[in-house]
This record gives C-alpha cells, structure tokens and sequence, in this order.
C-alpha cells in the first residue's frame, strides 16, 4: 500500500511517500500530483518508499515530464537506499534531479523564504 502525505509550503508542494511505488499502487502518485499542480514546484520525498518497480519508473518519468511543460520545477528529495538502487540501475538517477533535505528545495522556494525574512 502506498501512503501520501502532502504539504504545501507557499510555491512548493512537498510529496512525502511511504510504501511501495508499484503497479496498483500509481494512480495514488498520479492522483497527489494533480492536486498539488498548482504550486511552482513539485518535490517527492521517497525516504520510506520501500520498493518501486517498472511501472512506477515509468509513472514518475510520465510526472516529471508533464510537470515541466508546464513550467514547475520537479525534484526527488531524500531517496530510499532501494530506490535509489533502482535508480542507478536502470540509469535514471541522472535524469531525475535529486537531493537530500533542505537542499532539494528548489531555488524558488528559497528566494520566496529570503524575501519573507527580509
């Protein structure tokens, strides 16, 4: 099972999912995207995705790729050691943009927190 916990923090949409990114489970991954498409950037944190498999690759690759023509940032944050496993097997750790904790917030979203705080 697939669980998602969504957070929007101003112009970034922060995905945290636990479970398995598998077949059966992706219309839940397709389904938190769409409601968070209106942020100007999208970031999925896979720190407790168990598992992913073909299927899945192929639904974030399919994510990745409609969130960009639309102009939104996407970006993995945080991936699990069998993730990133598969990542680097499969030669798609150097397509996907990927980073561990605050620094996978996208340049956007600094630049929106520095201007708060200023």
């Amino acid at each position: 099972m697939l669980n998602v916990n969504a957070k929007n923090l101003g112009h970034v949409a922060i995905l945290s999912f636990e479970g398995e990114i598998t077949n059966g489970q992706t219309r839940i991954l397709r389904k938190a995207v769409e409601i968070m498409a209106p942020s100007r950037a999208l970031v999925l944190d896979l720190s407790r995705v168990t598992a992913i498999d073909a299927h899945g690759l192929g639904v974030m690759l399919e994510l990745r790729q409609e969130t960009q023509a639309r102009g939104l940032e996407f970006e993995l944050m945080n991936v699990s050691k069998p993730v990133s496993r598969v990542l680097e097997v499969s030669h798609l750790d150097s397509v996907f943009k990927m980073s561990c904790g605050v620094a996978a917030l996208p340049v956007i979203h600094r630049r929106y927190f520095a201007t708060m705080a200023a």
